[in-house]
Protein backbone atom coordinates (compact mmCIF):
# COMPACT_ATOMS: atom_id res chain seq x y z
CA UNK A 1 0.00 0.00 0.00
CA UNK A 2 1.48 3.38 -0.91
CA UNK A 3 1.71 6.25 1.55
CA UNK A 4 -0.90 8.18 -0.43
CA UNK A 5 -3.49 5.41 -0.58
CA UNK A 6 -2.86 4.59 3.09
CA UNK A 7 -3.46 8.23 4.04
CA UNK A 8 -6.70 8.37 2.11
CA UNK A 9 -8.01 5.01 3.26
CA UNK A 10 -7.28 5.66 6.92
CA UNK A 11 -9.29 8.87 6.87
CA UNK A 12 -12.16 7.44 4.87
CA UNK A 13 -12.22 4.21 6.88
CA UNK A 14 -13.04 5.99 10.12
CA UNK A 15 -14.71 9.22 8.99
CA UNK A 16 -17.13 9.58 6.09
CA UNK A 17 -19.53 12.23 4.87
CA UNK A 18 -23.03 10.81 4.52
CA UNK A 19 -25.89 13.03 3.30
CA UNK A 20 -23.83 16.11 4.12
CA UNK A 21 -22.96 14.99 7.66
CA UNK A 22 -19.66 13.59 8.91
CA UNK A 23 -20.03 10.21 10.61
CA UNK A 24 -17.47 8.22 12.56
CA UNK A 25 -16.95 4.47 12.22
CA UNK A 26 -14.95 2.78 14.97
CA UNK A 27 -13.61 -0.77 14.58
CA UNK A 28 -14.14 -3.43 17.22
CA UNK A 29 -10.40 -3.58 17.89
CA UNK A 30 -7.92 -0.73 17.73
CA UNK A 31 -4.51 -0.23 19.35
CA UNK A 32 -2.39 2.92 19.02
CA UNK A 33 0.88 0.99 18.74
CA UNK A 34 -0.53 -1.33 16.11
CA UNK A 35 -1.74 1.66 14.09
CA UNK A 36 1.36 3.85 14.48
CA UNK A 37 4.12 1.24 14.31
CA UNK A 38 3.29 -2.38 13.51
CA UNK A 39 1.00 -1.68 10.55
CA UNK A 40 3.79 0.06 8.63
CA UNK A 41 6.11 -2.91 9.14
CA UNK A 42 3.37 -5.30 8.03
CA UNK A 43 2.82 -3.27 4.86
CA UNK A 44 6.51 -3.48 3.92
CA UNK A 45 7.56 0.01 5.03
CA UNK A 46 9.61 -1.03 8.05
CA UNK A 47 12.83 0.48 6.67
CA UNK A 48 11.29 3.96 6.56
CA UNK A 49 12.57 6.32 9.24
CA UNK A 50 10.07 7.09 11.99
CA UNK A 51 12.16 9.42 14.14
CA UNK A 52 15.37 11.42 14.03
CA UNK A 53 16.68 12.97 17.25
CA UNK A 54 19.24 15.76 17.10
CA UNK A 55 20.81 15.70 20.55
CA UNK A 56 23.12 18.60 21.37
CA UNK A 57 25.40 16.35 23.44
CA UNK A 58 24.97 12.91 21.86
CA UNK A 59 24.65 13.76 18.18
CA UNK A 60 22.14 12.44 15.66
CA UNK A 61 20.23 9.21 16.21
CA UNK A 62 17.42 7.72 14.19
CA UNK A 63 14.86 4.97 14.50
CA UNK A 64 13.19 3.07 11.67
CA UNK A 65 9.67 1.71 11.95
CA UNK A 66 11.13 -1.80 11.98
CA UNK A 67 13.47 -0.95 14.85
CA UNK A 68 10.71 0.84 16.74
CA UNK A 69 8.50 -2.21 16.34
CA UNK A 70 11.20 -4.54 17.64
CA UNK A 71 12.32 -2.35 20.54
CA UNK A 72 8.78 -1.55 21.69
CA UNK A 73 8.07 -5.32 21.58
CA UNK A 74 11.13 -5.97 23.75
CA UNK A 75 10.00 -3.35 26.26
CA UNK A 76 6.49 -4.80 26.31
CA UNK A 77 7.98 -8.21 27.14
CA UNK A 78 10.22 -6.68 29.82
CA UNK A 79 7.23 -5.00 31.42
CA UNK A 80 5.31 -8.25 31.30
CA UNK A 81 8.22 -10.08 32.96
CA UNK A 82 8.08 -7.50 35.74
CA UNK A 83 4.40 -8.21 36.34
CA UNK A 84 2.92 -5.27 34.45
CA UNK A 85 -0.53 -6.18 33.18
CA UNK A 86 -3.35 -4.49 31.31
CA UNK A 87 -4.35 -1.24 33.00
CA UNK A 88 -1.17 -0.79 35.06
CA UNK A 89 0.39 2.65 34.78
CA UNK A 90 3.95 3.39 33.67
CA UNK A 91 5.35 6.87 34.30
CA UNK A 92 7.65 8.21 31.56
CA UNK A 93 10.10 11.02 32.34
CA UNK A 94 12.51 11.12 29.43
CA UNK A 95 14.04 13.86 27.28
CA UNK A 96 13.46 13.88 23.54
CA UNK A 97 15.21 10.66 22.54
CA UNK A 98 14.61 7.44 20.63
CA UNK A 99 13.88 5.86 24.03
CA UNK A 100 10.74 7.98 24.28
CA UNK A 101 8.66 6.38 21.49
CA UNK A 102 10.03 2.95 22.46
CA UNK A 103 8.70 3.53 25.99
CA UNK A 104 5.39 5.10 24.98
CA UNK A 105 4.47 2.54 22.33
CA UNK A 106 5.97 -0.34 24.33
CA UNK A 107 3.64 0.39 27.23
CA UNK A 108 0.57 0.68 25.05
CA UNK A 109 1.21 -2.50 23.06
CA UNK A 110 1.38 -4.40 26.37
CA UNK A 111 -1.91 -2.87 27.56
CA UNK A 112 -0.29 -0.67 30.18
CA UNK A 113 -1.32 2.98 30.46
CA UNK A 114 1.53 5.32 29.52
CA UNK A 115 1.86 8.41 31.74
CA UNK A 116 4.07 11.05 30.07
CA UNK A 117 5.48 13.71 32.36
CA UNK A 118 7.72 16.72 31.95
CA UNK A 119 11.47 16.63 32.57
CA UNK A 120 11.08 20.09 34.12
CA UNK A 121 9.12 18.78 37.10
CA UNK A 122 10.83 18.65 40.47
CA UNK A 123 11.21 15.29 42.23
CA UNK A 124 8.38 16.18 44.62
CA UNK A 125 6.09 16.82 41.66
CA UNK A 126 7.07 13.53 40.03
CA UNK A 127 6.35 11.84 43.35
CA UNK A 128 2.86 13.32 43.37
CA UNK A 129 2.17 12.02 39.85
CA UNK A 130 3.53 8.61 40.80
CA UNK A 131 1.23 8.49 43.82
CA UNK A 132 -1.82 9.84 42.03
CA UNK A 133 -1.47 7.58 39.00
CA UNK A 134 -0.47 4.55 41.08
CA UNK A 135 2.35 3.88 38.62
CA UNK A 136 4.29 0.67 39.18
CA UNK A 137 7.20 1.54 36.88
CA UNK A 138 9.03 4.78 36.16
CA UNK A 139 11.14 5.13 33.01
CA UNK A 140 13.65 7.96 33.33
CA UNK A 141 17.07 9.01 32.10
CA UNK A 142 20.20 8.05 34.05
CA UNK A 143 21.24 11.71 33.89
CA UNK A 144 18.16 12.54 35.99
CA UNK A 145 18.81 10.04 38.76
CA UNK A 146 20.48 12.45 41.21
CA UNK A 147 17.41 14.68 41.22
CA UNK A 148 14.99 11.74 41.28
CA UNK A 149 16.53 9.39 43.80
CA UNK A 150 14.53 11.00 46.62
CA UNK A 151 11.55 9.18 45.09
CA UNK A 152 12.77 6.08 46.91
CA UNK A 153 11.86 7.78 50.18
CA UNK A 154 8.32 8.53 49.02
CA UNK A 155 5.28 6.38 49.71
CA UNK A 156 4.47 5.34 46.13
CA UNK A 157 3.45 2.10 44.43
CA UNK A 158 6.61 2.08 42.31
CA UNK A 159 8.16 -1.37 42.06
CA UNK A 160 10.87 -0.62 39.50
CA UNK A 161 12.66 2.29 37.88
CA UNK A 162 14.08 1.76 34.39
CA UNK A 163 17.00 4.12 33.76
CA UNK A 164 17.84 4.86 30.13
CA UNK A 165 20.66 6.57 28.28
CA UNK A 166 24.46 6.50 28.51
CA UNK A 167 26.31 5.88 31.75
CA UNK A 168 26.47 3.25 34.45
CA UNK A 169 23.45 2.06 36.36
CA UNK A 170 23.46 3.39 39.94
CA UNK A 171 23.47 0.82 42.69
CA UNK A 172 20.08 -0.04 44.09
CA UNK A 173 19.80 1.28 47.67
CA UNK A 174 19.65 -1.43 50.30
CA UNK A 175 16.29 -2.22 51.87
CA UNK A 176 14.43 -0.36 49.12
CA UNK A 177 11.37 -2.10 47.65
CA UNK A 178 12.06 -0.34 44.35
CA UNK A 179 14.60 -2.01 42.06
CA UNK A 180 16.71 -0.10 39.55
CA UNK A 181 17.00 -1.60 36.07
CA UNK A 182 19.12 -0.69 33.07
CA UNK A 183 16.71 0.16 30.25
CA UNK A 184 19.05 -0.92 27.45
CA UNK A 185 19.91 -4.18 29.20
CA UNK A 186 16.23 -4.98 29.62
CA UNK A 187 15.72 -4.57 25.87
CA UNK A 188 18.72 -6.74 25.04
CA UNK A 189 17.52 -9.56 27.26
CA UNK A 190 13.86 -9.45 26.23
CA UNK A 191 12.36 -11.14 23.17
CA UNK A 192 11.50 -9.07 20.09
CA UNK A 193 8.44 -11.27 19.49
CA UNK A 194 5.31 -9.77 20.98
CA UNK A 195 1.67 -9.85 19.96
CA UNK A 196 0.01 -6.45 20.40
CA UNK A 197 -2.81 -6.70 22.91
CA UNK A 198 -6.26 -6.84 21.32
CA UNK A 199 -7.72 -3.62 22.71
CA UNK A 200 -11.03 -1.91 22.13
CA UNK A 201 -10.94 1.66 20.80
CA UNK A 202 -12.52 2.67 24.12
CA UNK A 203 -9.86 1.03 26.31
CA UNK A 204 -7.49 3.37 28.21
CA UNK A 205 -4.18 4.02 26.46
CA UNK A 206 -2.45 6.99 28.07
CA UNK A 207 -2.87 9.40 30.97
CA UNK A 208 -1.75 13.02 30.75
CA UNK A 209 -1.79 15.61 33.49
CA UNK A 210 -3.00 19.17 33.17
CA UNK A 211 -0.39 21.83 33.81
CA UNK A 212 -1.89 22.60 37.20
CA UNK A 213 -2.67 26.32 37.00
CA UNK A 214 -4.74 25.90 40.18
CA UNK A 215 -4.37 23.27 42.87
CA UNK A 216 -2.87 19.90 42.03
CA UNK A 217 -2.38 18.55 38.50
CA UNK A 218 -5.42 16.70 37.21
CA UNK A 219 -5.09 13.42 35.32
CA UNK A 220 -6.84 13.20 31.94
CA UNK A 221 -7.34 9.63 30.73
CA UNK A 222 -7.44 8.98 26.97
CA UNK A 223 -8.54 5.92 25.01
CA UNK A 224 -6.98 4.36 21.91
CA UNK A 225 -9.74 6.03 19.86
CA UNK A 226 -8.17 9.44 20.55
CA UNK A 227 -5.84 8.71 17.63
CA UNK A 228 -8.82 8.23 15.33
CA UNK A 229 -10.42 11.34 16.80
CA UNK A 230 -7.48 13.45 15.60
CA UNK A 231 -7.75 12.27 12.00
CA UNK A 232 -9.50 15.48 10.86
CA UNK A 233 -6.47 17.45 12.02
CA UNK A 234 -4.21 15.40 9.76
CA UNK A 235 -6.12 16.66 6.74
CA UNK A 236 -7.38 20.07 7.82
CA UNK A 237 -4.44 21.33 9.87
CA UNK A 238 -1.34 19.25 9.08
CA UNK A 239 -2.16 18.92 5.39
CA UNK A 240 -0.04 15.73 5.22
CA UNK A 241 1.50 14.73 1.90
CA UNK A 242 3.36 11.49 1.06
CA UNK A 243 6.93 11.53 2.34
CA UNK A 244 6.54 14.49 4.70
CA UNK A 245 9.36 15.20 7.14
CA UNK A 246 8.13 17.05 10.23
CA UNK A 247 10.35 19.28 12.36
CA UNK A 248 8.82 19.89 15.80
CA UNK A 249 10.32 22.33 18.30
CA UNK A 250 8.62 20.86 21.39
CA UNK A 251 9.07 18.08 23.93
CA UNK A 252 7.19 14.79 23.65
CA UNK A 253 5.83 15.05 27.19
CA UNK A 254 3.55 17.99 26.27
CA UNK A 255 0.11 16.83 25.08
CA UNK A 256 0.36 19.06 22.01
CA UNK A 257 3.67 17.46 21.00
CA UNK A 258 2.70 13.92 22.01
CA UNK A 259 -0.01 14.08 19.36
CA UNK A 260 1.44 16.33 16.68
CA UNK A 261 5.05 15.04 16.82
CA UNK A 262 4.57 11.40 17.72
CA UNK A 263 1.22 9.68 17.32
CA UNK A 264 -0.29 11.58 14.41
CA UNK A 265 2.70 11.69 12.02
CA UNK A 266 3.59 8.05 12.75
CA UNK A 267 -0.03 6.99 12.20
CA UNK A 268 0.50 8.17 8.61
CA UNK A 269 3.98 6.73 8.24
CA UNK A 270 5.82 10.06 8.21
CA UNK A 271 9.25 11.00 9.58
CA UNK A 272 9.61 13.26 12.62
CA UNK A 273 12.69 15.27 13.60
CA UNK A 274 13.07 16.61 17.16
CA UNK A 275 15.84 18.32 19.11
CA UNK A 276 17.22 17.83 22.62
CA UNK A 277 19.50 20.24 24.47
CA UNK A 278 20.31 23.96 24.41
CA UNK A 279 18.92 25.80 21.41
CA UNK A 280 18.40 29.28 20.03
CA UNK A 281 16.46 30.89 17.21
CA UNK A 282 18.93 29.58 14.60
CA UNK A 283 18.44 25.94 15.65
CA UNK A 284 15.13 25.36 13.91
CA UNK A 285 15.85 26.78 10.42
CA UNK A 286 19.22 25.02 10.44
CA UNK A 287 17.62 21.66 11.27
CA UNK A 288 14.84 22.20 8.73
CA UNK A 289 17.51 22.77 6.09
CA UNK A 290 19.71 19.87 7.23
CA UNK A 291 16.87 17.32 7.18
CA UNK A 292 14.89 18.69 4.22
CA UNK A 293 11.83 19.14 6.42
CA UNK A 294 8.54 19.88 4.71
CA UNK A 295 6.47 20.78 7.81
CA UNK A 296 7.49 22.87 10.80
CA UNK A 297 5.48 22.83 14.04
CA UNK A 298 6.15 25.21 16.89
CA UNK A 299 4.70 27.77 19.26
CA UNK A 300 4.40 31.53 18.63
CA UNK A 301 7.48 32.26 20.73
CA UNK A 302 9.64 30.19 18.37
CA UNK A 303 8.28 31.93 15.27
CA UNK A 304 8.80 35.31 16.93
CA UNK A 305 12.41 34.48 17.83
CA UNK A 306 13.21 33.31 14.29
CA UNK A 307 11.85 36.55 12.84
CA UNK A 308 13.44 38.86 15.40
CA UNK A 309 16.79 37.17 15.93
CA UNK A 310 17.75 35.58 12.59
CA UNK A 311 17.97 36.50 8.93
CA UNK A 312 16.67 33.16 7.65
CA UNK A 313 14.12 33.24 4.85
CA UNK A 314 12.40 31.07 2.25
CA UNK A 315 15.55 30.62 0.16
CA UNK A 316 17.34 29.07 3.16
CA UNK A 317 14.71 26.35 3.71
CA UNK A 318 13.56 25.40 0.19
CA UNK A 319 12.01 22.09 1.33
CA UNK A 320 9.59 23.77 3.77
CA UNK A 321 5.99 24.04 2.54
CA UNK A 322 3.72 24.12 5.61
CA UNK A 323 3.95 25.73 9.08
CA UNK A 324 1.77 25.13 12.14
CA UNK A 325 1.42 26.67 15.59
CA UNK A 326 -0.58 26.19 18.79
CA UNK A 327 -0.38 26.96 22.50
CA UNK A 328 -1.22 30.65 22.19
CA UNK A 329 -2.21 33.09 19.46
CA UNK A 330 0.41 34.17 16.92
CA UNK A 331 0.23 37.95 16.53
CA UNK A 332 -0.85 39.44 13.23
CA UNK A 333 2.50 41.22 12.98
CA UNK A 334 4.41 37.95 13.27
CA UNK A 335 2.13 36.23 10.75
CA UNK A 336 2.71 39.04 8.24
CA UNK A 337 6.45 39.03 8.94
CA UNK A 338 6.59 35.25 8.42
CA UNK A 339 4.65 35.55 5.17
CA UNK A 340 7.04 38.22 3.96
CA UNK A 341 10.20 36.34 4.96
CA UNK A 342 9.23 32.72 4.32
CA UNK A 343 6.50 33.19 1.69
CA UNK A 344 3.94 31.02 3.49
CA UNK A 345 1.32 31.17 6.22
CA UNK A 346 1.42 29.74 9.74
CA UNK A 347 -1.73 27.72 10.45
CA UNK A 348 -2.93 27.77 14.04
CA UNK A 349 -5.04 25.39 16.09
CA UNK A 350 -6.80 25.36 19.45
CA UNK A 351 -6.84 22.30 21.66
CA UNK A 352 -6.84 21.14 25.24
CA UNK A 353 -5.66 18.21 27.32
CA UNK A 354 -9.12 16.67 27.19
CA UNK A 355 -9.62 16.95 23.44
CA UNK A 356 -6.35 17.76 21.71
CA UNK A 357 -6.63 20.13 18.71
CA UNK A 358 -10.12 20.42 17.25
CA UNK A 359 -10.43 24.00 15.92
CA UNK A 360 -7.89 25.12 13.35
CA UNK A 361 -7.08 27.19 10.32
CA UNK A 362 -6.54 25.36 7.04
CA UNK A 363 -5.48 25.94 3.46
CA UNK A 364 -9.06 25.85 2.19
CA UNK A 365 -9.95 29.24 3.70
CA UNK A 366 -8.07 32.52 4.14
CA UNK A 367 -6.67 33.28 7.57
CA UNK A 368 -8.75 35.99 9.22
CA UNK A 369 -6.62 37.99 11.70
CA UNK A 370 -7.68 37.22 15.25
CA UNK A 371 -9.93 34.28 14.37
CA UNK A 372 -9.03 30.79 15.55
CA UNK A 373 -10.26 29.11 12.38
CA UNK A 374 -13.00 26.51 12.04
CA UNK A 375 -14.17 23.37 13.82
CA UNK A 376 -12.59 20.50 11.92
CA UNK A 377 -15.00 18.27 9.96
CA UNK A 378 -16.23 15.43 12.12
CA UNK A 379 -16.11 17.49 15.31
CA UNK A 380 -19.62 18.81 15.91
CA UNK A 381 -18.45 21.72 18.05
CA UNK A 382 -21.30 23.62 19.69
CA UNK A 383 -21.41 27.08 21.28
CA UNK A 384 -24.04 26.97 24.02
CA UNK A 385 -25.58 29.90 25.88
CA UNK A 386 -26.48 29.98 29.55
CA UNK A 387 -29.67 28.02 28.89
CA UNK A 388 -27.86 25.21 27.07
CA UNK A 389 -29.14 26.37 23.69
CA UNK A 390 -26.98 27.09 20.62
CA UNK A 391 -25.69 30.65 20.64
CA UNK A 392 -26.69 32.95 17.80
CA UNK A 393 -24.03 34.06 15.31
CA UNK A 394 -21.90 36.77 16.86
CA UNK A 395 -22.94 35.91 20.42
CA UNK A 396 -20.61 34.21 22.87
CA UNK A 397 -21.20 30.69 24.10
CA UNK A 398 -19.35 27.95 25.92
CA UNK A 399 -17.58 25.50 23.65
CA UNK A 400 -19.21 22.09 24.07
CA UNK A 401 -18.30 18.78 22.43
CA UNK A 402 -20.74 15.88 21.93
CA UNK A 403 -19.80 13.00 24.21
CA UNK A 404 -19.73 10.55 21.29
CA UNK A 405 -16.76 12.31 19.66
CA UNK A 406 -13.92 9.72 19.56
CA UNK A 407 -11.31 12.37 20.26
CA UNK A 408 -12.77 13.14 23.67
CA UNK A 409 -11.07 11.95 26.86
CA UNK A 410 -12.56 9.13 28.95
CA UNK A 411 -12.54 10.76 32.38
CA UNK A 412 -10.56 12.70 34.93
CA UNK A 413 -8.39 10.20 36.75
CA UNK A 414 -10.00 9.16 40.03
CA UNK A 415 -12.14 12.31 40.04
CA UNK A 416 -15.70 11.12 39.26
CA UNK A 417 -17.30 14.34 40.52
CA UNK A 418 -15.05 16.47 38.32
CA UNK A 419 -15.85 14.23 35.37
CA UNK A 420 -19.57 14.45 36.00
CA UNK A 421 -19.37 18.22 36.32
CA UNK A 422 -17.72 18.50 32.89
CA UNK A 423 -19.49 15.64 31.06
CA UNK A 424 -23.27 15.62 31.25
CA UNK A 425 -26.41 16.03 29.13
CA UNK A 426 -24.63 14.53 26.15
CA UNK A 427 -21.77 17.06 26.05
CA UNK A 428 -18.34 17.80 27.40
CA UNK A 429 -18.42 21.42 28.58
CA UNK A 430 -14.92 22.79 28.00
CA UNK A 431 -15.22 25.92 30.15
CA UNK A 432 -13.84 27.94 27.22
CA UNK A 433 -15.94 30.59 25.52
CA UNK A 434 -16.01 31.69 21.89
CA UNK A 435 -18.25 33.24 19.27
CA UNK A 436 -18.85 32.33 15.65
CA UNK A 437 -19.20 34.96 12.95
CA UNK A 438 -21.44 34.84 9.90
CA UNK A 439 -18.74 33.14 7.81
CA UNK A 440 -18.27 30.31 10.33
CA UNK A 441 -14.97 31.55 11.81
CA UNK A 442 -14.49 30.87 15.52
CA UNK A 443 -13.30 33.76 17.68
CA UNK A 444 -11.79 32.37 20.87
CA UNK A 445 -12.56 34.35 24.05
CA UNK A 446 -10.97 32.13 26.68
CA UNK A 447 -12.18 30.89 30.02
CA UNK A 448 -14.92 32.70 31.89
CA UNK A 449 -12.47 33.62 34.64
CA UNK A 450 -10.15 35.24 32.09
CA UNK A 451 -12.81 37.43 30.45
CA UNK A 452 -12.47 40.99 31.71
CA UNK A 453 -15.58 42.77 33.00
CA UNK A 454 -14.90 46.50 32.91
CA UNK A 455 -17.50 49.29 33.19
CA UNK A 456 -20.26 46.93 32.06
CA UNK A 457 -18.33 45.63 29.03
CA UNK A 458 -17.07 42.09 28.56
CA UNK A 459 -13.62 42.09 26.97
CA UNK A 460 -11.60 39.13 25.74
CA UNK A 461 -7.95 39.35 26.85
CA UNK A 462 -6.92 37.47 23.71
CA UNK A 463 -8.31 40.24 21.50
CA UNK A 464 -6.30 42.87 23.38
CA UNK A 465 -3.15 40.75 23.32
CA UNK A 466 -3.49 40.17 19.58
CA UNK A 467 -3.41 43.94 18.97
CA UNK A 468 -0.70 44.87 21.47
CA UNK A 469 1.58 42.18 20.06
CA UNK A 470 1.66 44.11 16.78
CA UNK A 471 3.73 46.82 18.48
CA UNK A 472 7.29 46.40 17.16
CA UNK A 473 8.82 46.67 20.64
CA UNK A 474 6.56 44.04 22.24
CA UNK A 475 7.96 40.51 22.51
CA UNK A 476 5.04 39.10 24.51
CA UNK A 477 2.08 40.37 26.50
CA UNK A 478 -0.79 39.37 28.77
CA UNK A 479 -4.01 41.36 29.25
CA UNK A 480 -5.64 41.25 32.69
CA UNK A 481 -8.63 42.71 34.48
CA UNK A 482 -6.97 44.51 37.40
CA UNK A 483 -9.16 45.42 40.35
CA UNK A 484 -8.10 48.88 41.57
CA UNK A 485 -11.05 49.45 43.91
CA UNK A 486 -14.29 47.80 44.94
CA UNK A 487 -16.37 47.13 41.81
CA UNK A 488 -13.80 48.92 39.65
CA UNK A 489 -11.83 46.81 37.19
CA UNK A 490 -9.48 48.29 34.62
CA UNK A 491 -7.86 46.61 31.64
CA UNK A 492 -4.14 46.30 32.24
CA UNK A 493 -1.47 45.10 29.85
CA UNK A 494 1.65 43.29 31.06
CA UNK A 495 4.44 43.36 28.49
CA UNK A 496 7.82 41.75 27.94
CA UNK A 497 9.69 44.23 25.69
CA UNK A 498 11.87 43.20 22.79
CA UNK A 499 15.44 42.89 24.02
CA UNK A 500 17.39 46.19 24.07
CA UNK A 501 14.32 48.20 23.06
CA UNK A 502 13.30 51.31 24.96
CA UNK A 503 9.62 50.77 25.63
CA UNK A 504 7.70 52.89 28.12
CA UNK A 505 4.37 52.32 29.82
CA UNK A 506 2.96 55.55 28.40
CA UNK A 507 3.95 54.45 24.89
CA UNK A 508 2.02 51.22 25.37
CA UNK A 509 -1.10 52.98 26.62
CA UNK A 510 -1.00 55.44 23.74
CA UNK A 511 -0.65 52.59 21.24
CA UNK A 512 -3.59 50.77 22.80
CA UNK A 513 -5.81 53.83 22.71
CA UNK A 514 -5.09 54.27 19.00
CA UNK A 515 -5.62 50.63 18.03
CA UNK A 516 -8.49 49.51 20.27
CA UNK A 517 -11.99 50.65 21.13
CA UNK A 518 -11.99 52.95 24.16
CA UNK A 519 -13.51 50.35 26.47
CA UNK A 520 -10.96 47.70 25.39
CA UNK A 521 -7.85 49.87 25.50
CA UNK A 522 -5.55 49.18 28.50
CA UNK A 523 -5.60 51.83 31.21
CA UNK A 524 -2.62 50.38 33.11
CA UNK A 525 0.67 49.02 31.77
CA UNK A 526 3.36 46.94 33.47
CA UNK A 527 6.78 45.95 32.09
CA UNK A 528 8.18 42.47 32.86
CA UNK A 529 11.36 40.52 32.23
CA UNK A 530 9.24 37.35 32.14
CA UNK A 531 5.86 36.09 33.33
CA UNK A 532 5.24 33.41 35.94
CA UNK A 533 4.46 30.24 34.04
CA UNK A 534 3.59 26.59 34.50
CA UNK A 535 6.13 23.88 33.63
CA UNK A 536 4.61 23.76 30.14
CA UNK A 537 4.97 27.49 29.60
CA UNK A 538 1.38 28.63 30.17
CA UNK A 539 1.11 32.03 31.79
CA UNK A 540 -0.22 32.00 35.36
CA UNK A 541 -2.74 34.84 35.02
CA UNK A 542 -4.23 34.43 38.49
CA UNK A 543 -0.79 34.53 40.09
CA UNK A 544 0.02 37.71 38.17
CA UNK A 545 -3.20 39.35 39.36
CA UNK A 546 -2.42 38.36 42.93
CA UNK A 547 1.09 39.79 42.68
CA UNK A 548 -0.20 43.04 41.23
CA UNK A 549 -2.82 43.30 43.98
CA UNK A 550 -0.13 42.82 46.63
CA UNK A 551 2.06 45.50 45.05
CA UNK A 552 -0.91 47.90 44.90
CA UNK A 553 -1.76 47.21 48.56
CA UNK A 554 1.83 47.88 49.62
CA UNK A 555 1.90 51.14 47.64
CA UNK A 556 -1.38 52.29 49.18
CA UNK A 557 -0.13 51.36 52.63
CA UNK A 558 3.02 53.37 52.05
CA UNK A 559 1.08 56.42 50.91
CA UNK A 560 -1.10 56.40 54.01
CA UNK A 561 1.76 55.79 56.44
Amino acid sequence: MTAKSEKTSRFDTYLNQVDGEWQWTLPQEFNITQACVCSHVASGNGDNIALIVEDHALGTKQLSYQSLDEQSARLANALSSNGIVTGDRVLIRLPNSTDYPVSFFGCIRQGAIAVPTSTLLAASEVAYLAKDSGAKVLIAAKSMWQELKSLLDEDTQLEAIYLAGPGDLPESPQNSPVKLCDFEQLLVEASAQHQVIASSPHDPAYLVYTSGTTGYPKGVLHAHRSLIGRLPASRYWFDFKPGDRIMHSGKFNWTYVLGSALMDPLFHGQTVIVHEGPNDANTWPELIKKHNCTIFIGVPTIYRQIIQKTQFGAKDVPSLRHCMSAGEHLSDEMLLAWRDRFEMDVYEAIGMSEFSYYISQHRGAPIKPGAAGFPQPGHNVMLLDGEGEPSKPGEEGMIAIPENDPGLFLNYWQLPEETEKARHDGYFFTGDYARMDAEGYIWFLGRKDDIINTFGYRVSPHEIERVIKTHPKVADCVALGEDIAKDKTLVSICVIPVKDSELTESELLEFGSQQLAKYKAPKIAHLYDDFPRTKNGKVLRKQMLQQLAEIRAQQEKGETA
